[in-house]
């Protein structure tokens, strides 16, 4: 499996397709009669011994309160259901990754939200992402499809049409014979990727649909449904084929509207480990293909930099509005995101104006900007307000012991702590060295010192300058004897005689 995408990536797509299972969602309790299963429930007694067992299982992490999960559970259990009748070697299990003793388990596999699905093979040695349906049927063709070989042989052109799809990228080895270096690099690749491709081999160029069939073999041809139609390559190096699938497979300009079938080259978009350009727009802009020309034009001039290129219609694009701050009345626009999260804005462009301000970007001659909520001209509650323009002042450089929860309107369990800290705040109000602070962090940027992955989080910045997490039980008690444990004093002002002229 990848390694876990950074924070930054997470919670953009998040907001951005509007995937995550939010800890707020309402849903009714589990029924305490359980029937029989056909899915195993592991958790981190049984789950290295399981796995060991079986040469294709499926793992679901799942937390109680997850909505998206109880949408899943019945598919789930349908899909555990038909591939038991159907005697395959897939097997499906779940793991609540919300008891503690589990959370181990889920950082292994580095679930960030739930439900988060792992195919696991090779006695758990091999991990790949589940990346496929969520409804019984499709969960079953899916999973059968990935128990398979990771290439399928194309013997004629009716077998390349019966697995090709117009809307999906598709690659296909030709070679001269099944056998030898080049193909079993093909395949171990194919089977490395095969969640997020569809894979074929050959040994007659002339199945293909595109392109010539004269090419000495053996050789790649991988087909798009966007930019040039398809691509060869001929370096049988695993390293090589695999960026070269990557860089091949992810559009000039990413496009992302309502279109299910653009989501796909969304999510690859911000996989990528180049800074993020997004142009947002309505689409229905009368000036709409002047600047998806200009943009197209300025996205192939940076073609294999360290830059990728994105256009968004405004209709579809709510949740990105809502992660960077930004507002209808500022587009057309172009927001730039790099890889240490940093934002450069532009705001009410023409689009003669894209090339120079990506250049200007680019040669760095644009300062960045910060997501903040207008300071509060009045905070004199006893939890203060803070937001990311007084962050540094309320908190970083203070020289108080401050007390901050990052919470998000939404959360469930922010609501049930916000009263806790209040009573926190009122039995220190006499204490004028320690502060009680919040952040809504979905409104506000997020320093880069304070991990923030889930809601509520809860730092502790010392007066010295230390920075702790807190992850004791949300008590009055047990906050209060954190803060006492661990205050500290604020250094004191040297007040010295001053030498006299």
């Amino acid at each position: 499996m990848a390694a876990p995408r950074s924070r930054i990536w997470i919670a953009f797509v998040s907001a951005l397709l509007l995937i995550c299972c939010s800890p707020a969602t309402t849903v009714a309790e589990e029924s305490t009669a359980e029937e029989t299963s056909f899915v195993l429930t592991l958790d981190s007694s049984n789950f290295s011994d399981t796995i060991q067992k079986h040469e294709f299982i499926v793992v679901e992490f799942y937390a109680p309160w997850c909505g998206h999960c109880k949408k899943l559970a019945p598919e789930y259990e349908k899909a555990a259901v038909i591939l038991n009748k159907q005697d395959t070697k897939v097997i499906l299990a779940k793991v609540d990754a919300n008891v503690e003793a589990n959370k181990v388990l889920a950082s292994k596999y580095g679930v960030k939200g739930y439900p988060t699905l792992v195919i696991l093979r090779n006695e758990g040695k091999d991990v790949q992402e589940y990346k496929g349906p969520r409804d019984a049927e499709g969960i079953v063709a899916y999973l059968k499809k990935q128990a398979g070989p990771p290439s399928s042989e194309l013997k004629s052109s009716e077998d390349l049409e019966n697995l090709f799809n117009e809307k999906k990228v598709y690659i296909v080895g030709v070679f001269s014979e099944f056998s030898g270096e080049e193909f079993e690099t093909f395949v171990n690749v194919a089977g490395k990727l095969r969640s997020d491709y569809d894979f074929g081999h050959t040994s007659d160029p002339k199945v293909l649909p595109r392109g010539d069939t004269a090419v000495e073999r053996p050789f790649i041809r991988l087909f798009k449904p966007f930019d040039e139609r398809y691509i060869d390559f001929q370096d049988f190096h695993s390293e090589a084929l695999e960026k070269f699938i990557e860089d091949a497979s992810l559009p000039t300009v990413t496009i992302f509207n309502k279109d299910p079938n653009n989501h796909p080259f969304v999510i690859k978009f911000f996989n990528t480990e180049k800074s993020k350009a997004m142009l947002f727009m309505n689409f229905s802009h009368g000036d709409f293909e002047a600047f998806q020309s200009v943009y197209a034009d300025v996205a192939k001039d940076y073609k294999g930099k360290s830059i990728s290129f994105l256009m968004g219609d405004l209709d579809a694009s709510q949740g990105a509005f809502q992660y960077f701050g930004l507002k209808e009345d500022q587009t057309p626009l172009i927001v730039v995101q790099d890889k240490d999260g940093k934002k450069y804005l532009t705001k009410n462009l023409e689009s003669s104006q894209i090339a120079s301000w990506i250049k200007d970007y680019m040669d760095g001659n644009v300062k960045p900007f910060k997501k903040s909520e207008p300071i509060p001209e009045v905070n004199n509650e006893p939890v203060k307000v803070v937001v990311a323009e007084s962050l540094p002042e309320l908190v970083l450089n203070s020289g108080k012991n401050v007390l901050l929860e990052f919470y998000a309107p939404w959360c469930g369990h922010c609501q049930k702590l916000a009263p806790i800290l209040e009573e926190v705040a009122l039995d220190l109000q006499n204490e004028t060295e320690v502060i009680i602070a919040k952040m809504d962090a979905t409104a506000n940027d997020v320093p880069s010192e304070f991990e923030v992955r889930g809601y509520p989080t809860v730092y502790f910045r010392t007066s010295g300058g230390d920075l702790l997490k807190y992850e004791g039980n949300r008590t009055k008690a047990d906050i209060l004897s954190f803060i006492q444990k661990n205050k500290t004093s604020p250094p004191k002002e040297d007040v010295s005689p001053k030498d006299e002229l």
